[in-house]
């Protein structure tokens, strides 16, 4: 059975951080040095990080759980005129299965909700898996940007949106 829950305390958001530090090291090791994954983690999703996104930033992260065990996240900006999808991650072992489906829909049904029309999102030029999956589930793309993220890091992407 799949759980989406929200992160309604800092325990929770720390163990999201945790296994965000997991998948990270783990799905981006062949588009990024393990040293930018270090500090995108850090930087982006570390407890710290994460805590203040949702306490200054409008941020909200939920815990996917499967049979009670956690095996991924969302993480949603709530931005004036868009939803941002932040965050989209699951465990190895549980991609393939249906469960990012799943979360999207979870992703649309938020959106409108809080009467948004449209959610975007970011993604890596070269990661070629997720920019298929995203175009297969509506997302086009409407941008491009290279943006410096510090300590001589960049962040090479795409802009996604899709109309929900």
């Amino acid at each position: 059975m799949i759980e989406i829950i929200p992160c309604i305390n800092d325990t929770m958001l720390m163990e999201t951080a945790t296994l965000a530090d997991a998948i990270w090291h783990e799905y981006f090791c062949s588009l990024l040095t393990p040293d930018q994954i270090d500090y995108m983690v850090a930087r982006f999703q570390s407890p710290e990080a994460m805590i203040r996104q949702v306490e200054q930033e409008h941020y909200g992260y939920w815990q996917v759980r499967q049979d009670g065990q956690l095996i991924g996240y969302i993480g949603l900006q709530f931005q004036k005129d868009r939803l941002f999808l932040s965050k989209l991650y699951l465990r190895k072992e549980s991609r393939g299965q249906g469960i990012a489906s799943s979360m999207l829909q979870m992703v649309y049904d938020t959106g409108r909700d809080y009467g948004y029309d449209r959610v975007w999102l970011t993604c890596n030029k070269h990661n070629r898996h997720s920019l298929d999956v995203y175009a297969a589930k509506g997302f086009v793309q409407i941008g491009e940007d290279v943006t410096d993220i510090g300590q001589g890091y960049v962040m090479d992407d795409y802009f996604l949106e899709r109309v929900i």
